[in-house]
């Protein structure tokens, strides 16, 4: 088991204005902010981290918020175009209201797999979905306003969108263990069965769709998880016997990855769960100081100068 994908470590997407993301994902939302440092190749910009109370792979949300005026993303092929938290059973009616009390967009709630689900965009654009999920055990992060009784769980799954399943589907199966385990019309099901949440990737087929453009609202990149760097290290063979291209590790402070662009066109991203988020502040402290990578701490002043206070 211990060297098999273990579902969604994170999923990363771009934003606009910084202060807005960080509202809507900690005080609408409800997600703990886990996480203020900068974007390793850009350090004038933000880089996000929302998650449960200790940023526990498969509830992390990250976005690099690169501020007003840049280009509007668009979906398509060749992305991840919907993110899926899991939410307790009964609990899309009170989202229902908390998205008309805070206008958020949404659709009203629908079905697919035999679940209820509800679909809504942030300020960006970026599309989401609540699935209503029995037996989901995780512990939630509660605020003032978003108790227990709905608050998210963590990711339940990522749907991508492509011209055609087959070679992506191939990755998911061959090399990251997964099955196809339901079929909906043109959405496919796949589910790696080594871990209980955060375990199942969407793939919708459109032969015809447009190829996305990733910009502003629209998701980055998605991280797959695996426990330490010798497991790692493994897929990154896998990965390269296969015939892709894939970095060598890259430390990322609190986990260590590799990147591959999938056949379909989805930057994936293998992470470890090592060493974690509270290499550099304490759990309670989670969120609340700008945390440098150690390369640009002697810019500190000036990163801070530039970049817009979020508290």
């Amino acid at each position: 088991m211990k060297n098999r994908i273990l579902g969604i470590h994170h999923i990363t997407a771009i934003a606009g204005d910084a202060k807005r993301n960080f509202n809507f994902y900690s005080n609408i939302l409800g997600l703990r902010f886990i996480k203020k440092t900068v974007n390793f190749d850009d350090p004038g910009t933000y880089h996000f981290y929302f998650g449960d109370e200790v940023g526990s792979a498969g509830t992390i949300l990250t976005f690099f918020p690169w501020g007003e005026g840049i280009p509007q993303g668009r979906r398509g092929s060749g992305m991840a175009t919907e993110i899926g938290y899991s939410v307790p059973k009964g609990s899309l009616e009170a989202w229902i209201e908390r998205f008309e009390k805070y206008n958020v967009i949404y659709n009203k709630p629908a079905e697919k797999f035999g679940q209820r689900y509800l679909t809504f965009l942030d300020p960006d654009g970026l599309k989401l979905e609540l699935t209503e999920v029995e037996g989901d055990t995780r512990k939630p992060w509660e605020t003032d306003e978003v108790k227990a009784d709905i608050a998210t769980r963590g990711f339940n799954h990522i749907t991508l969108t492509l011209t055609s399943k087959t070679a992506t589907a191939a990755i998911l199966t061959d090399i990251f263990g997964y099955t196809l385990t339901a079929q909906e019309g043109n959405r496919y099901r796949y589910t790696t069965d080594a871990v209980d949440q955060a375990a199942t990737v969407d793939i919708v087929e459109l032969p015809d769709e447009k190829r996305g453009h990733v910009a502003n609202g629209t998701v980055h990149h998605v991280a797959f998880r695996v426990p330490n760097d010798e497991i790692l290290m493994e897929f990154r063979e896998k990965v390269a016997a296969a015939g892709y291209s894939i970095t060598p590790q890259i430390d990322r402070n609190y986990f260590h990855s590799l990147y591959f662009r999938e056949p379909g066109g989805v930057l994936f991203e293998i992470a470890t769960d090592n060493p974690g988020f509270m290499v550099d502040e304490p759990l309670e402290e989670l969120g609340k100081g700008l945390k440098l990578p150690a390369q640009y701490e002697n810019l500190r002043e000036d990163i801070e100068a530039h970049l817009v206070p979020v508290n």
